[in-house]
């Protein structure tokens, strides 16, 4: 099994420490084409060596600091890290943040996982168009929570259940929410504000 998903595997497990909570820690590696198995392939608009892959901690919904990672385009690093760090100070949950090696590239399998994840060489549906996370410029975060509603279809279909945006419940990304205000001060784009539908978990650089 490549690196990435083997440290992803171990990164499924609570954080352990002292009684005071773990502070907010974040290191920075390069990727190589054998971390990537399954979300990258030839033809990719962006190498690997131009993805970094961001290990951090966050909080868990049970209330745990645990480890996790993201691997997103080198040149956001900076910004990812400081949107991480701010989400892990108002103790922000984050249900699972792996590579999507674990599921095979599988973008469905990722957000079936209620997983936040960054880079996926993958197309949007069937437009042809290459996704903001082919090119290392978006996250998705908290996909049952925040799901993308679009054409009467809700994917992750367990997320029919946080449809009612107004009914606030942890982990979800609503306006005035530290999630949607960390993104939003780091310059990137929310598609909870998109208006021919709305992809709730979605944030990116440029706003596709």
């Amino acid at each position: 099994m490549a690196k990435l998903a083997v440290a992803a595997l171990l990164l499924l497990v609570p954080a352990t420490g002292a009684a005071a909570p773990p502070t907010f820690t974040a290191t920075v590696s390069r990727v190589t084409r054998a971390d990537l198995p399954y979300s990258y392939r030839p033809g990719c608009p962006l190498g690997p060596s131009r993805l970094r892959a961001i290990r951090m901690r966050h909080w868990g919904f049970d209330g745990k600091a645990r480890n996790g990672i993201l691997v997103v385009n080198a040149s956001v690093v900076t910004e990812v890290v400081s949107i991480y760090r701010r989400l892990y100070e108002a103790r922000f949950p984050i249900r699972r943040m792996v590579g999507v090696e674990i599921y095979k590239g599988s973008d469905d399998r990722s957000m079936a996982a209620d997983n936040t994840s960054g880079f996926n060489c993958r197309r949007v549906g069937a437009s042809g168009r290459w996704s903001e996370h082919a090119y290392g410029r978006a996250i998705d975060v908290n996909t049952v929570e925040n799901p993308y509603v679009h054409g009467g279809r809700v994917e992750p279909p367990a997320g029919r259940v946080y449809l009612d945006r107004s009914r606030r419940r942890p982990g979800m990304a609503v306006r005035s929410g530290v999630l949607v205000r960390a993104f939003d001060e780091a310059g990137w784009y929310w598609g909870g504000r998109w208006t021919s539908a709305k992809d709730y978990q979605h944030f990116s650089t440029t706003g596709r």
